[in-house]
């Protein structure tokens, strides 16, 4: 399986190596109060697919954080459950089992 994942990586990078050096042509970007980038189309693109993944990134970043607080939370009542249970003196069932 390693062996498959390395071949598909190896022909990827030989796509978009080839992708690259296809596109090398200037191109002129526009943006807002007459601001005029100008650079390669495959450094554009790169740099805008970094930013969009960065900006996804940080968009998810808070739900990360909020499911991590969640799930210590959730550890820490099972904990006091699991304490509980066996301060009770209540059978467990291994205990049970091993008696029958």
């Amino acid at each position: 399986m390693k062996f498959v994942s390395t071949l598909v990586g190896l022909i990827l990078f030989i796509l978009f190596f080839g992708f690259a050096l296809k596109n090398t042509q200037e191109v002129d970007l526009h943006f807002f109060l007459n601001y005029e980038l100008r650079g390669p189309l495959v450094l554009m693109l790169l740099a805008f697919f970094i930013a969009g993944a960065a900006l996804g990134i940080l968009a998810v970043t808070p739900t990360v954080f909020r499911h991590r607080r969640e799930r210590t939370r959730h550890e820490d009542t099972i904990q006091a459950l699991q304490n509980a249970k066996g301060a009770s003196g209540a059978p467990q069932p291994d205990s049970v089992d091993a008696a029958r």
